[in-house]
């Protein structure tokens, strides 16, 4: 495992944000100034179009290019790795305490130094598609025995792929973002109409999503032990969800309007170089994968993960679970491959969510779904509160970070807040 390096710029013990880990966003310094792409560093933001218009990216790759100049980061994500490694070691030496070129430039500092507390995050990329999927094996399990009961609960092909469904990317939000409260049609009770109004069972899914860096032509597809260089990066992910409306659309087709109405992700993209001191082996899966999906090079992360809910007016958020990435069946690696197989082409800026991360035992549940098993059991806060499904004006915290020796790996926070549902 990697161990600390240091950085001129300050980052307190506690930071997700370490001088190893660099992760990429993009962000307006001022509510007046246009957004542009950046890279946290302690409590602090790096302005890569300044550091760009200085002439610093001076490597074969990107010294051409205008990637960092742009409001997106999808041009550089569609460079591939042999760019995003040489960006990072040329970060990573700017910022390093050895380094004077930065650290000694007190005008250039000015002008590509942001505290992180004063700038407005963005969508880091533009999402032109959304996809998401049921990975892991312990939520599909506890669904399965909610709705179907205990004797079949996972269905036949789900040892066989990666189940997934297609969602809605303009939904897609930043953390911070207000979620309103969806409405829709319910479950008929006996002989009567389908009920309808404000989703009653709304719920968080604790997830994490992979950005697509290049993605493949139309009718060509992506093999297992080059997928990794496809993706990008990660995020952390919320796809929220009203398990009433979703109850009684989804038949037969799957998820529709209780999911569309709002997904939230973290502002900063870790990559996978960042996480490879946290790489783990990859869960055994039996029956033996199709050999489209048996990669060489399949991999899961440590990634340990947190939720939280403040109901409004408290100060203090309740942990309600703890899971880890690496609780998916299956990899990063073969939701990409499986999701190009047919010929589908990802662009990129595609979000491939991993669906609900839940883990073995009752408090690694991703879900309130699963936390209160379906609203039979109460999922207790402080100060003598509790819930079975989220109120309005309770706010849910996304956390992630690995802990490396003497620094810290970590996306920050996705956090959202529900509103009342609009009569």
């Amino acid at each position: 495992m990697a161990t600390r390096m240091a950085s001129f710029v300050s980052v307190p013990a506690d930071s997700h944000f370490s001088l190893q880990n660099l992760p990429y966003g993009v962000f307006k310094p001022t509510a007046n100034q246009q957004v542009r792409p950046g890279v946290a560093i302690g409590e602090h933001v790096l302005d890569l179009s300044v550091i760009a218009q200085a002439g610093l990216f001076n490597g074969p790759l990107l010294k051409q290019s205008d990637c960092f100049l742009q409001t997106s980061l999808n041009s550089f994500m569609a460079m591939g790795r042999p760019a995003w490694k040489e960006a990072r070691a040329t970060i990573q030496k700017l910022l390093s305490i050895d380094e004077p070129t930065l650290r000694d430039n007190v005008e250039l500092q000015k002008n590509a130094l942001f505290p992180m507390s004063q700038v407005q995050m963005v969508l880091p990329c533009v999402i032109g598609d959304y996809t998401d999927f049921f990975a892991s094996l312990h939520h599909t399990k506890n669904c399965g025995i909610i709705f179907r009961g205990p004797e079949n609960p996972i269905l036949p092909n789900w040892f066989h792929l990666p189940v997934a469904y297609h969602g809605r990317a303009s939904s897609i939000v930043i953390s911070g973002t207000d979620i309103i409260r969806p409405r829709g049609q319910k479950r008929p009770v006996g002989n009567s109409p389908p009920g309808f109004g404000p989703s009653v069972k709304l719920d968080f899914e604790l997830e994490m999503a992979m950005l697509v860096g290049p993605g493949n032509e139309l009718g060509t597809s992506v093999n297992i032990d080059d997928a990794a260089d496809h993706i990008f990066g990660l995020v952390l992910m919320n796809d929220w969800s009203a398990r009433d409306i979703q109850a009684w659309e989804a038949q037969p087709l799957g998820p529709f309007l209780g999911k569309s109405f709002g997904t939230s992700i973290s502002p900063w993209i870790v990559t996978l170089e960042a996480l490879e001191p946290f790489a783990c082996e990859a869960p055994s899966q039996d029956p033996p994968p199709s050999a489209y999906l048996s990669g060489k090079n399949c991999q899961s992360y440590d990634i340990p993960l947190e939720v939280a809910i403040r109901p409004a007016g408290e100060e203090k958020a309740s942990v309600v679970c703890r899971s880890n990435a690496k609780h998916l069946y299956w990899t990063i690696e073969q939701q990409l491959t499986h999701h190009t197989i047919n010929g589908c082409n990802l662009r990129p800026g595609d979000l491939l969510g991993s669906g609900t991360i839940s883990g073995p035992e009752p408090e690694s549940f991703g879900s309130l779904l699963e936390l209160s098993w379906d609203g039979k059991k109460q999922v207790k806060l402080e100060n003598d509160i509790s819930r079975t499904f989220i109120q309005d004006g309770d706010e849910v915290i996304l956390s992630a970070c690995c802990q490396g020796e003497g620094y810290k790996v970590g996306f920050g926070a996705c956090s959202g807040k529900i509103l009342p549902s609009i009569s």
